[in-house]
């Protein structure tokens, strides 16, 4: 067993360091014949979408997931006959010689829970609803009210952990931000911090029963909340003495390039601080298609940490670094447990209170033909020669040293190297690049704004007290892994209070479009989080402009901090689902995806209705076989719609609200 991070170890803070990349260490737990925590790889899981009662079907699909990369398969088990089926469902898996250990995955039904735990590696129970109560209810509990519904929770809950200590099976505690419990909700909000007081407490009763063969999540469909209740619970654990290992992942993330991103975001915010032992990345789509996403994030980080052993422990270490090594400036200067965007001056309206602007490089395109800003948002029509302009449309273009031969649209800010710029009789909307020392020693600057390129390696060397008004900091580094490096640069900006707006730039010179999504949410999803960045630039010159400017807003969009289109919250599908969720979630979409704002939630069942859709604006839920329930947020407005009407009858409840908007033909 990993010893115990002692109490006082991070000090306030929820990782190893903020400065560099340091995995913290958890717990080592067994399951089944793969450990997890410790200094064990990151592990993969997802979970079946059959029927858990058909068990040729499970099977066959849990050995495609093994065979994609699944470490870990998870099957739900909403009664007891379902948790019994798991018996055959093992006895086949072991017959074809797959020893994958089986999660079974509870809600509402503690016996099943009970049942399943004599027979699969690991069983998940959810506090909100396991032994808890959830019927949106807004109840007082007196100081003895609250404590004796605690009393009776540990009766219901401790049969479980008993068996689990019998059997030798190990347990998520996987709280979720949509299905909080009404205790929970009336005494701390729907918050990240009742998120962690829900699993704390079922933490607490495990080991008062002696049993911490435990593994715990903090999920939610809103990034920033999921990323910020990891963060305290990881800091709760710690000064309890505790480092179980965390399961990572972003509920209802969706589908395509959306709930790629959107995945990366928060998993890949967190694995960039050393957080987390498995992940499941959530999409809707068949199961095997997730595992290659999950891994091809877990490698990245993996890879900091090659090559250490039991010995070399020092990227890998549950031991601090000092106070000063973990903050790297005088004093810690913004809160990871909450959002606050850095206060910057705005310049031409970046920075200050306007959203994060989108900036891509067009040095590679023909810039004698005005269709190539088609892929940037900006449609070019010859006949009536003008542009009109998406919704995700870049805000400005580097052009380098090269110049174009057409007009460009008005709202579309032109960047220059600085020797070419001067160069320009017109000017207008047109602004220069310099390096730091060519922007201290250039005489003649734009009145309106002037970009300067710094590397954040170079913070001790470039005096930024010299930085003049109408100046915005284009921050790069030359580190693949540079988030912390970055993030260095940004404290010290605070700590300087110097509140010149940064603009983020990441290259990535050999990323193919899948792996890009990726590593360009995880860089700089990170920063945003944390309210870092007044706008962002993507360098991928082996990628189309479409698919960079996508990508950008796509991650803007996951942030929360600039809102372009229609979020849809849709879960990955499970045994519980009552219709095609894949189809259904095109088809809502194709409907739907012109409501810029609109958040929509499309679940497959009630387990995953009410409370996972929690942050939705409206819901789709199925109910039974054919059947519909629509929400308004978390309030029901239509109960058993048939399925060929419901999404007309949706449409015509957002046009209730004066929320729908017609589609420009």
């Amino acid at each position: 067993m990993q010893k115990v991070a002692p109490i006082d170890q991070l000090a306030g803070i929820y990782c190893n360091s903020l400065t560099r990349y340091s995995r913290f260490l958890t717990r080592e737990v067994s399951i089944g014949n793969i450990p997890m925590g410790g200094l064990n790889p990151i592990r993969i899981q997802s979970m079946t979408t059959t029927d858990t009662m058909d068990t040729l079907a499970t099977v066959e699909q849990t050995i495609r997931m093994v065979e994609s990369g699944c470490e870990y398969v998870r099957i739900t088990a909403p009664s007891i006959k379902e948790a019994e089926n798991l018996a055959n469902i093992k006895k086949e898996l072991r017959a074809r010689g797959y020893d994958v250990p089986l999660v079974a995955d509870i809600h509402f039904t503690p016996n099943a829970a009970e049942s399943a735990a004599r027979i699969v590696e690991k069983v998940r129970v959810n506090p909100g609803n396991y032994a808890d109560k959830k019927r949106f209810e807004n109840i007082e509990y007196t100081a003895d009210a609250y404590q004796a519904e605690l009393e009776r929770i540990y009766k219901k809950f401790s049969p479980l952990v008993k068996i689990c200590k019998e059997y030798g099976t190990a347990m998520r505690i996987g709280t979720n931000h949509g299905s909080l419990s009404d205790r929970i909700m009336s005494h701390y909000g729907d918050t990240p911090r009742g998120m962690v007081e829900s699993a704390m407490e079922f933490i607490r009763m495990c080991e008062d029963l002696n049993y911490y063969n435990l593994v715990i999540s903090m999920k939610a469909s809103n990034t920033q909340v999921m990323v910020q209740a990891y963060r305290l619970l990881v800091e709760t654990m710690v000064k309890e003495g505790m480092n179980y290992p965390l399961h990572l992942g972003v509920t209802e993330a969706g589908d395509g390039e959306d709930g790629r991103i959107k995945s990366a975001v928060g998993i890949g915010t967190l694995l960039a601080d050393g957080l987390g032992d498995t992940i499941r990345v959530s999409l809707t789509e068949d199961p095997e298609f997730e595992a290659p996403v999950a891994r091809a994030l877990a490698n990245r980080f993996e890879k900091r940490g090659e090559g250490l052993g039991s010995k070399d422990q020092s990227l890998r270490s549950g031991t601090p670094n000092s106070p000063r090594e973990i903050l790297n400036t005088p004093c810690l200067t913004y809160s990871p447990f909450e959002y606050a965007r850095r206060v910057t001056s705005p310049v031409e309206q970046i920075g200050g209170h306007f959203h994060p602007v989108v900036m891509v490089d067009i040095t590679q395109q023909n810039l004698k033909d005005p269709y190539c800003l088609g892929q940037l948002g900006y449609h070019y029509s010859a006949g009536l020669d003008k542009y009109n302009i998406s919704d995700l449309a870049c805000d400005l273009v580097y052009l380098g040293d090269e110049l174009p031969s057409f007009s460009f649209p008005g709202g579309l800010k032109q960047v220059y190297n600085y020797q070419t710029w001067l160069q320009l009789k017109d000017k207008y909307n047109c602004h220069p690049l310099f390096g730091w020392e060519e922007y201290l020693q250039a005489e003649i600057k734009d009145n309106a704004l002037n970009l300067v390129r710094i590397d954040a390696a170079d913070l001790s060397s470039a005096d930024l007290s010299l930085l003049q008004p109408a100046t915005i900091i284009l921050l790069e580094t030359k580190q693949a892994m540079g988030m912390q490096e970055q993030r260095t640069f940004f404290m010290a900006l605070q700590a300087q209070n110097c509140q010149v707006p940064v603009i983020i730039k990441r290259t990535y010179a050999d990323s193919a479009a899948d792996q890009l999504m990726l590593d360009a949410a995880s860089d700089m999803g990170a920063l945003l989080t944390d309210g870092f960045g007044d706008g962002i630039w993507i360098d991928a010159p082996q990628n189309e402009l479409k698919l960079i400017n996508s990508v950008s807003f796509g991650i803007l969009q996951a942030t929360r901090t600039r809102i372009s289109k229609t979020e849809y919250i849709s879960c990955p599908s499970c045994g519980r689902t009552l219709f095609d969720l894949q189809e259904t979630t095109q088809y809502i979409r194709s409907k739907t995806d012109h409501l810029k704002g609109i958040k929509i939630a499309i679940m497959g069942c009630i387990v995953n209705g009410p409370g996972e859709m929690a942050d939705a604006d409206y819901g789709y839920v199925g109910t039974g076989p054919g059947k519909i329930t629509l929400y308004r947020g978390k309030e029901v407005v239509k109960k058993n719609v048939n399925t060929p009407s419901a999404l007309d009858e949706l449409i015509e409840i957002i046009r209730e609200d004066g929320n729908w908007v017609e589609v420009e033909g």
